[in-house]
């Protein structure tokens, strides 16, 4: 019987799989479609400041979601890997200069304006997988969870296919659940206790 590291290992492998095969136009289909349904997010309007990421390994495109938020009047901002296996954020502007980091994921270069997860209103994250209670399944690496580990009430959303949502697994007590998720077919609400409000 596999251990449950192993498992989830494994539970990783397929669901990158997955996501891999969604077919070109339905990936444009869906980075067009979460660039609107995120305008539903409960305080959209007060959100000035959010964090993305940029797409790797078969990840949604999070591309038109920047432009829509840039239209809107907000900041947008990509993770920077630290040395204490961590994340800090730097603003993401259109056509700027882009530093490319160990894993081979762009990053803004350090002329950007930088700050810490706290001070951004909305994060929004990558994942391999996600549950209806919150969990979310990501690379393994243990940079998110680190990170958000004292960001306070910044709101947390993950950013998948629906195809990528699963069951049954259950979080080490250091993971950071996420309060919604985003999909091509909308906006699902977390069953997370800490739920965090915009209005601060």
């Amino acid at each position: 019987m596999p251990s449950e590291p192993d498992a989830r290992n494994a539970l990783r492998r397929q669901l990158r799989e997955r996501r891999k095969t969604v077919p070109a136009e339905q990936q444009a289909a869906a980075a067009r479609a979460v660039a609107e349904h995120i305008r539903t997010l409960p305080d959209w309007e007060a959100v000035r400041h959010i964090g993305l990421y940029w797409p790797n390994d078969g990840e949604l495109d999070t591309g038109p979601l920047a432009q829509a938020c840039r239209k809107q009047g907000k900041r947008t901002y990509l993770p920077v890997l630290t040395q204490q296996r961590t994340l800090v954020f730097r603003e993401w502007l259109d056509d700027q200069p882009m530093e490319t980091n160990r894993y081979g994921i762009p990053e803004p270069d350090s002329s950007q304006r930088s700050c810490e997860a706290a001070e951004l209103d909305v994060l929004v994250m990558p994942l391999v997988g996600w549950q209806r209670d919150g969990y979310r399944l990501g690379m393994g690496g243990g940079f998110y969870d680190r990170t958000l580990a004292g960001a306070g009430g910044l709101l947390r959303v993950g950013l998948a296919y629906a195809c990528q949502q699963i069951t049954g697994l259950e979080g080490a007590n250091w993971d950071v659940p996420i309060h919604w998720v985003l999909t091509e077919s909308g906006l699902t609400a977390c069953a997370v206790q800490d739920r965090a409000s915009l209005i601060r």
